[in-house]
């Protein structure tokens, strides 16, 4: 811990004066002001990055300048195109838009691909918030994936830095989807099969849960764990990246002494959770997927794949330098980058840390609570969602892999619940499209938690959510561990 790192100073500001405004890096630290006049294009190309002293390629969605991701303000609108610069056909899933229709919400209508050198029209009123923008296939494990931050106009006078976490790997997703044994399920299945889910009675009571009802099978590749103990991480990394970058040269934002921070941190990996840390600084969270929630404080803070959280510090008055570190779930590997006053000495930093830490469970998830939780109402429609593993790397939902589904159907307006039932033996971060929901019960307590998109279900605790249909279409529901997901953990809720 005795080497230095030099200080970069990072000023790169780039917005535009209404409509969208394009980031000019992920971590800025730029307060937010309106500037220069860019026209809303995105464009999806290939680049190569450094990774461990070697050259990567991976992917970029950005804009015509370059700039990284989407930067803009509340109440602007996503209006321009959407290119794809790539050899391989696009499916661009922008998580966390509420307000986007249903034939925007994967690059086109029933989810179809977007051709290389073809581009596609988009217009829609950002939903506030950090969200972000990512391949809806195997490719987002190659960083095909970028910040959508629409700041909230409420936020005042803070700094706000974006961090985009992702695990990395040399070997192509094709590679790793045979090391785990398995096969894609989904794609090529975009319409759902005819038949309809079976609902449960509007009031839902708890649910039988244990190690009885189900084992997992690990695939070929998958963690070493015995059958039927809690795993993590069965995908093998070569790298863990914030902002592209490791924590042996990791990215160092410029903030001022006595200032205050707002870490909007993004978890962009594919099959790995991370824990959040900020040594020396007391932060508190405000907001989870893009949505405010009552501030609370803690030392580490989970954030499961497709997850945002954002936490508020205040650097003191004397400056200093102060990383942000991402360890894995379940390891002591650790990511991240550091925040620094003018003149702060930045040491060199542990890429491990001297613990293993633990798993991610719903210890954190209990203690949030929302600003604006949903109104009274009863439920309309209540359904069970079994999550399954079979052998073979095959993972279900209520017995079935996407493509064999069985839709969720309701209609407009209605107040749904889902109750999550987890026997397998990992976490599923599991992620409704076009919509919010609010965590109503974990473990069969209820209480008035989260409202955010994305939840974490853990092995044999029962996570029960709601939500108000309130767009039609065919919104996808399925795991955010890549992996999963691609070899059946995805079905559709049918709004009519």
């Amino acid at each position: 811990m005795s080497s230095t790192m030099s200080q970069k100073t990072l000023s790169r500001r780039s917005f535009i004066q209404s409509g969208i405004a394009f980031g000019g890096a992920l971590a800025t630290g730029a307060r937010w002001s309106p500037a220069m006049a860019t026209a809303p294009v995105l464009k999806v190309y290939s680049r190569t990055i450094e990774v461990n002293r070697q050259a990567a390629k991976v992917f970029s969605v950005a804009a015509k300048d370059g700039a990284k991701g989407i930067y803009a303000n509340e109440g602007d609108r996503l209006s321009g195109s959407l290119f794809n610069a790539t050899d391989e056909p696009l499916q661009m899933h922008w998580h966390g838009q509420i307000k986007a229709p249903y034939d925007q919400d994967r690059a086109r209508p029933g989810g179809s691909a977007l051709p290389p050198g073809q581009s596609d029209a988009h217009d829609f009123e950002l939903t506030a918030g950090t969200h972000w923008m990512h391949s809806h296939s195997l490719s987002e494990q190659q960083m095909l994936a970028a910040p959508m931050v629409a700041r909230e106009k409420d936020t005042g006078d803070v700094q706000d830095v974006v961090i985009m976490l992702h695990d990395f790997a040399f070997r192509s997703p094709q590679e790793i989807l045979a090391e785990l044994g398995g096969k894609s399920a989904h794609e090529g299945h975009e319409t759902a099969a005819p038949s309809r889910a079976q609902s449960m009675p509007p009031a839902m009571p708890g649910m039988p849960h244990g190690p009885g009802m189900m084992h997992a099978m690990p695939g070929p590749g998958s963690s070493p764990m015995m059958m039927g103990t809690p795993h993590a991480n069965d995908v093998r990394y070569d790298a863990y990246l914030a902002n592209d970058r490791t924590l042996d040269d990791p990215e160092v934002v410029k903030v001022d002494r006595g200032g205050r921070v707002r870490l909007r941190v993004i978890n962009g990996g594919t099959a790995t959770a991370f824990f959040i840390s900020m040594p020396g600084l007391i932060a508190r969270c405000v907001s989870v997927d893009g949505t405010p929630c009552q501030p609370v404080e803690a030392t580490t803070f989970p954030i499961a794949q497709g997850q945002r959280i954002d936490l508020v510090a205040e650097i003191p008055g004397d400056g200093g330098a102060f990383p942000v570190l991402a360890q894995v779930e379940a390891s002591q590997f650790v990511t991240g980058i550091v925040l620094a006053t003018p003149g702060a000495t930045i040491r060199k930093l542990a890429t491990s840390a001297e613990q293993t830490s633990g798993m991610v469970d719903l210890g954190f998830e209990s203690q949030i609570r929302a600003v604006q939780p949903l109104s009274p109402k009863q439920s309309d429609k209540a359904f069970m969602v079994m999550l399954g593993e079979e052998p073979g790397y095959r993972w279900t939902i209520n017995g079935r892999v996407h493509g064999e589904h069985q839709p969720f159907e309701v209609r407009l307006g209605e107040r749904v619940e889902m109750t999550f039932m987890n026997p397998t033996m990992m976490m599923h971060p599991m992620h409704l499209h076009g919509h919010h929901f609010q965590v109503l019960a974990l473990g069969g307590r209820r209480f008035s938690g989260a409202v955010r998109d994305t939840v974490i279900v853990p092995p044999h605790a029962p996570v029960t959510i709601a939500f108000d249909a309130a767009q039609r279409g065919a919104w996808l529901m399925h795991c955010h561990h890549l992996y999963h997901m691609a070899t059946g953990m995805m079905t559709e809720v049918r709004i009519v």
